[in-house]
């Protein structure tokens, strides 16, 4: 039996070099001395890597769905369905935190909050979570300013949603597809109504082709993202309100009651709305 290759000389490994593990595992710089931390600091640098494959994912959703490739657009929802699973367990490791536990690191993060995450922020864009105000935070970093500008003023990933639809049969008013992108996505009573027709249809616009047509599959896709996102939400919720009860969060923000307000807050909207009139 052959055994695995261990001398490369004085190069580094193939591994190496293609996974950048000693940049990786060398990123972390604690400034207490609280062995907590160290689990804190990874725990939310491995979160920022699961942002940066959703924004890839999503963003080859919305290419797919723009160019009519409905299946590419699919294989892509579903990946990213399994990777917000994965993003969403990231918070195992902070769920039980005490008070004590985590105030004993706390104050290492200064005016820091993961609200400042510009990777973070481009997720929510892709959402339509969208406000020209939440640039303001990333004016001193060029090239995330930069990306996420695009973003904002980029068609949501729902926004391609309602676009692939509109040219595959459903009633989709132009206020809608024509929307001013720079803004937070807004319910519309007639994008309820055609999600309405393709699930009591079976998914088909009641043309008789089956119940795995495409924008039947493409609801179900993005209501298990949605699902999922509104999932991370409340675990950020339960994670913050254990560790440090109804305290003012880091950066200014109303901690508890801010994440609250958030959980409450369902992206795709109709998807959800449309169920109960089916």
């Amino acid at each position: 039996m052959s055994q695995p290759v261990t001398d490369f000389g004085q190069n580094e490994t193939p591994y190496e070099r293609y996974v950048q593990a000693d940049v990786l595992t060398h990123l972390q710089r604690p400034l207490t001395d609280d062995p907590g931390e160290m689990a804190f600091l990874v725990t939310t640098q491995v979160m920022e890597l699961w942002f940066t494959v959703l924004v890839h994912e999503w963003r080859t959703a919305v290419d797919a769905l723009r160019a009519d490739r409905l299946p590419a657009a699919l294989a892509a929802l579903g990946r990213s369905a399994q990777e917000l699973r994965a993003l969403n367990a990231s918070w195992e490791p902070l769920a039980r935190l005490t008070p004590r536990q985590f105030n004993a690191y706390r104050s290492a993060l200064g005016e820091g909050s993961g609200f400042q995450s510009a990777m973070y922020r481009h997720v929510e864009f892709l959402l339509g979570e969208k406000s020209p105000s939440m640039l303001v935070p990333h004016q001193g970093t060029p090239r995330a300013h930069a990306e996420l500008e695009q973003a904002l003023r980029a068609p949501s990933l729902y926004d391609e949603a309602l676009a692939y639809l509109a040219r595959h049969g459903a009633v989709i008013p132009d206020e809608v597809l024509l929307r001013e992108r720079t803004g937070r996505y807004e319910p519309h009573p007639a994008v309820e109504a055609a999600w309405r027709r393709i699930y009591a249809a079976g998914g088909d616009g009641g043309r008789g082709t089956g119940a795995e047509s495409g924008p039947l599959r493409l609801g179900e896709a993005l209501t298990e993202v949605a699902e999922l996102v509104w999932r991370w939400r409340s675990d950020h919720l339960a994670a913050t309100r254990r560790a440090m009860g109804g305290k003012a969060g880091t950066g200014g923000s109303s901690g508890v009651e801010w994440l609250e307000k958030r959980a409450r807050r369902w992206v795709f909207p109709e998807l959800w709305t449309a169920r109960g009139r089916v």
